[in-house]
């Protein structure tokens, strides 16, 4: 659990590939329907399908879409919600039967989670996915630079310093900015300057889509 952005998802996708097992992903609100029995028909399927893949990592993200806590709303939506998380439960506790195959979920809501889910015999290892540190923000702009023509003024760990509180995801995302900086100004070379406009541009973004979601709220 952890902010979004932190990788989460690689940490899963790293776990089935050290281990030669299938990755089978679903994402929470993808399990969410409207009508009665097909969000529990579908967790049935997943499982159904990791057992005919076994070795198998199932990947539910976004877990707090069918897993939050219950609530006394009595709403269809509400109690196919419920439904669904019941089945998911059902599944995980029949451990034994369940072959070689190994449940992973994220969220970045660890707090809205009923505590059902969370009992042993289910998730049993919680693990906190932060936003990474100096030295991570440092390193993770040196891995998505490999390949890029970078100037001598440049400085990685001064980058790093700046752009407090971001993710692993917004590192990449800067850099990817930061290199169409140069090709748009027909350049060989991805400058310092295109990385601090690369960064401002970002934080105008997401400035502009919180405006946006507060007008339609």
């Amino acid at each position: 659990h952890g902010p979004p952005g932190t990788g989460k998802t690689m940490l899963a996708k790293a776990v089935a590939n050290e281990t030669d097992a299938t990755f089978i992903k679903m994402a929470g609100s993808e399990l969410v329907h409207k009508f009665i029995g097909e969000g529990a028909k579908l967790v049935r399927d997943l499982f159904e399908l990791a057992r005919q893949e076994e070795p198998a990592v199932v990947f539910i993200d976004e877990i707090d879409a069918i897993a939050a806590k219950r609530t006394e709303s009595k709403t269809s939506g509400d109690a196919e919600v419920q439904r669904t998380m019941m089945q998911l439960l059902s599944e995980m506790d029949g451990f034994d039967d369940r072959g070689d195959i190994r449940i992973i979920a994220a969220t970045n809501r660890f707090d809205m989670l009923d505590r059902a889910i969370l009992r042993p015999g289910r998730f049993d290892r919680l693990i906190e996915v932060p936003n990474p540190d100096v030295e991570g923000r440092e390193q993770i702009f040196k891995i998505h630079t490999r390949s890029m023509n970078v100037a001598d003024d440049v400085d990685f760990e001064a980058l790093a310093e700046e752009i407090t509180d971001a993710s692993g995801a917004d590192v990449k995302a800067i850099c990817t900015e930061a290199g169409m900086f140069a090709i748009r100004d027909d350049r060989t070379e991805v400058t310092m300057a295109d990385f601090h406009n690369a960064w401002e541009k970002i934080q105008q973004e997401e400035t502009d889509d919180e405006d946006v979601s507060r007008t339609f709220a």
